[in-house]
This record gives C-alpha cells, sequence and structure tokens, in this order.
C-alpha cells in the first residue's frame, strides 16, 4: 500500500494535496505533477511512502530537474514508484523518458570503461551491474533549507514522513490528506 501526497509552499505556508500515481510512470511525470500543483513556481515537495518499507522525497523547483531522495533503495527497487526513482538516481532512464545526462554514479558515461582500458579486465559501465544500495540513495541535501539537515534525513525511519512534515512546519496540512 502506498501514501503519497505533494506539499506546495505558499506565502501562507504549505498546502497538500493527496495523490494519484495512477498516471506516473516517469520521474518527469511526478515532476510535472508537482509544477501543477506549485503556486507560482515555488517549492514542491512530493512523498511517497511503502508501508513504512520505505520512503522517497521528491523536491522540485520551478523549471529546476527534481532532486530525489530513497530512504532504502534496495526495498524501494523491489515496487513500481521506488524503481522509477531508484533506476533513474541508478542512471537507468529510458532515452524517450529523460532528458537529463547520461551520466552514471562514479561520473563516466554510459558505455565508458570504469577501468584503465590496459587492464586485463575489460568491465564498462554496461556490463555492471547497478544493484540499488541496501540504504539510502539520492540528494541527502534536498530538504536542508527547509530545516531537515543530511544528518536528520538519514536517521528518520518509522513515520518519517510525518517527522519531516513536522520539521517543515506543515504536519496537520499531511495529517489532513493521511
Amino acid at each position: 500500500m502506498y501514501f503519497a501526497a505533494l506539499l506546495a509552499r505558499t506565502e501562507d505556508g504549505w498546502e497538500a494535496s493527496d495523490t494519484e500515481l495512477d498516471e506516473v510512470e516517469t520521474l518527469t511525470d511526478l515532476a510535472d505533477l508537482a509544477r501543477e500543483a506549485a503556486v507560482d513556481d515555488d517549492t514542491v515537495v512530493a512523498f511517497i511512502e511503502q508501508e513504512d518499507a520505505w520512503f522517497g522525497v521528491v523536491r522540485v523547483d520551478g523549471e529546476e530537474d527534481p532532486r530525489v531522495f530513497v530512504s532504502h533503495a534496495a526495498a524501494a527497487a523491489k515496487s513500481s514508484y521506488g524503481a522509477m526513482l531508484t533506476e533513474e538516481l541508478l542512471g537507468r532512464e529510458d532515452d524517450d523518458t529523460s532528458d537529463l545526462d547520461s551520466l552514471d554514479l562514479d561520473g563516466t558515461e554510459d558505455g565508458e570503461p570504469e577501468t584503465d582500458p590496459n587492464d586485463d579486465n575489460e568491465t564498462t559501465a554496461e556490463s555492471t551491474s547497478h544493484a540499488p544500495p541496501p540504504g539510502p540513495l539520492g540528494d541527502v541535501e534536498l530538504l536542508s533549507d527547509l530545516g531537515v539537515g543530511p544528518k536528520e534525513l538519514l536517521m528518520l525511519e518509522n513515520d518519517a514522513l510525518s517527522q519531516i512534515a513536522d520539521a517543515l512546519g506543515c504536519t496537520d496540512v499531511l495529517e489532513a490528506v493521511r
């Protein structure tokens, strides 16, 4: 069971809306949905949670690229919406679904050798398995300016979204759509 909500920052605080993910197939779709909820191109934070197994936070600021954090990438990768986020973070995007550059996590472009080409080991970025890590993945700084620093974000476990909402000052708003 998923829970998803969008929190849009306004001049008067935060507005929350329960989010239907039925039409969301890519991170771009989720970012577009967040932009539709935005007030004057201000910050929108999307929360996705699957029964305390993992949570994801996607931050969209105007037309900037979305910033993503997933609490437990290996667990998230086993679900459709979690896989959408982890695949994006690991650089496994479809050619026609994203206009982000194709840098791998190690900084090499897809298909470039990860090791010295003169080595006997001919491992390339394409042939290496990019299994999601058993822990957090993504931008741990995405909520720093809103009151949730990297250390706090990484320590969140049960009821993480409520704790984030508390730090943002919008617990009542989030609980209204829960």
